[in-house]
């Protein structure tokens, strides 16, 4: 008795109907995904998902560049992947650190200084000790200077448990008109107009320099950018375990130093002073950091140091950025607000000499950050 071979299944003849609804059904499919991927925004969550602690060692400092190809290194405005690419992710504080998170501009997070040469890393150096424990500093320092974002910064990196905020300002970084325009700031509306609220700062939470994505940008092909970001931050993350390379830190003194020579011009962002307008520093924003630093974490307010020119026209400008008359009412109100309140704070502004200043009136040579380390660490614990 013979088996009779089982019939094949039969295939679905090729026909132009066919064709068009496994289309329509895909299209509706892509469409459902994009509805949902709009609604949901994973690309936050994502974020969090890193491959730096795990398969190549955390960065040292915020991921921030424009030349990959040559730094392994890019900006993106995810702040919880940029804090996920650190080193100060990788694991629980141990018992025995003192922690010290270092916030602000591009002076701390170190252009043109390899990471070892930055505040915090040279506060490293230093091998101090806080109550028995070691200090241990980390950088969050980013390169806009708006007091506004370092606060943002500063909320997002309270989970990480420390013992001392160290905050350094400058006056550029308070101007109440140019808050807003840092472009990480201005990219996590949400996270900006939620602080504006909590504290009450005097900020518009309808600003315009807010960037606000429509529906079709909060799409899967709206998100494009930000998506290709997190993933190029991994794979950059491989050249930069392998490197320990972050920026290029070439630069030549002849042609990049910062302006020593000014032209006869006392203005600073169109007052002509003597004096600044009542509402034009963000002492508010500085106010609502102490708010929000709970009591058991120090907050050290640093005025920090600024190139103090010695070249033509001198004693009009300090450097490029400060007129004497502007830079020396902000010296005395924050000054005097800092005593009322009680405040934490080390006016160090002129503690660096002219010829430790690369290529701005901010910015220092590793000796330079060697003596601020110095100063700011005397008072690290006392």
């Amino acid at each position: 008795m013979t088996r009779a071979n089982p019939s094949k299944p039969a295939v679905p003849a090729f026909t132009w109907p066919f064709l068009g609804r496994v289309l329509l059904k895909a299209a509706l499919l892509f469409g459902v995904l994009n509805l949902v991927f709009a609604a949901i925004n994973p690309v936050v969550a994502l974020g969090q998902v890193s491959l730096y602690n795990l398969l190549y060692p955390g960065r040292l400092r915020f991921p921030f560049g424009e030349n990959p190809a040559q730094t392994y290194n890019l900006s993106l405005y995810n702040l919880d992947a940029m804090l996920a690419s650190l080193a100060l992710n990788a694991a629980p504080k141990p018992p025995d650190e003192y922690r010290v998170l270092v916030i602000g501009d591009s002076s701390v997070w170190g252009t043109l200084l390899r990471p070892a040469e930055t505040l915090p890393g040279q506060l490293n150096g230093l091998n101090l000790s806080c109550g028995g424990k070691r200090v241990r500093a980390y950088n969050l320092g980013y390169p806009t200077i708006s007091i506004t974002k370092d606060l943002m910064v500063l909320q997002a990196a309270l989970r990480y448990q420390p013992d001392q905020i160290v905050w350094p300002v400058t006056l550029e970084g308070m101007l109440r008109t140019e808050q807003l325009r840092s472009p990480i700031l201005a990219n996590n509306p949400e996270r900006a107009r939620a602080l504006i609220a909590q504290y009450g700062l005097q900020l518009d939470p309808n600003d315009p320099a807010f960037v606000e994505p429509s529906f079709l940008e909060k799409t899967i092909i709206g998100q494009r950018r930000p998506l290709a970001d997190l993933l190029r931050l991994q794979l950059y993350g491989v050249m930069w375990g392998a490197t320990g390379i972050d920026q290029s830190y070439a630069w030549n003194p002849q042609k990049d130093a910062a302006q020593r020579d000014f032209e006869v011009d006392s203005s600073f962002h169109g007052q002509a002073g003597p004096s600044l307008d009542k509402n034009f520093l963000t002492l508010d924003v500085l106010q609502g950091g102490v708010m929000m630093t709970p009591p058991s974490v120090r907050l050290t307010l640093i005025n920090e140091p600024i190139l103090v020119s010695t070249g033509k026209n001198s004693a009009i400008r300090y450097n490029f950025f400060y007129p004497r008359w502007a830079y020396d009412e902000y010296r005395s109100r924050l000054g005097e607000q800092a005593k009322a309140a009680n405040w934490h704070y080390l006016d160090l502004w002129n503690l660096i000499p002219e010829p430790e200043f690369t290529n701005s009136a901010i910015h220092l040579t590793p000796k330079g950050e060697n003596s601020l380390a110095q100063a700011v660490g005397e008072q690290l614990c006392k």
